[in-house]
């Protein structure tokens, strides 16, 4: 009984060792009508990266009553599923994104 104990508890503890790294930032890719859109999604740091109008933009993280939702006090990213959006200045700027899951 002593070892299946044991043994449960050096499992249970070397799983953990799997999930206490930090989330390793993922990229998505999006396709809004014509236009192609790269996301860089940091969890571990709340942040969204993507380039804009030619310019790199990191959105922090805001509360959104669903979906997700990023910002900077200028523009808004909101991904909800496999869909999102952008806002400029709290107007629809692009509204057709859909998730490439390929």
């Amino acid at each position: 009984m002593k070892t299946v104990l044991m043994l449960t508890t050096l499992l249970l503890s070397g799983c953990s060792l799997f999930h206490s790294s930090p989330e390793r930032p993922v990229t998505l890719h999006y396709q809004c009508g014509t236009l192609p859109l790269t996301v860089k999604l940091d969890n571990a740091r709340q942040e969204v990266n993507l380039i804009l109008d030619g310019n790199p933009l990191t959105l922090k993280q805001l509360p959104a009553a669903s979906g997700t939702r990023y910002g900077d006090g200028h523009y808004v990213f909101w991904s909800k599923g496999d869909g999102a959006f952008i806002e400029r200045n709290d107007k629809v700027i692009i509204n057709d994104c859909q998730l490439n899951n390929s």
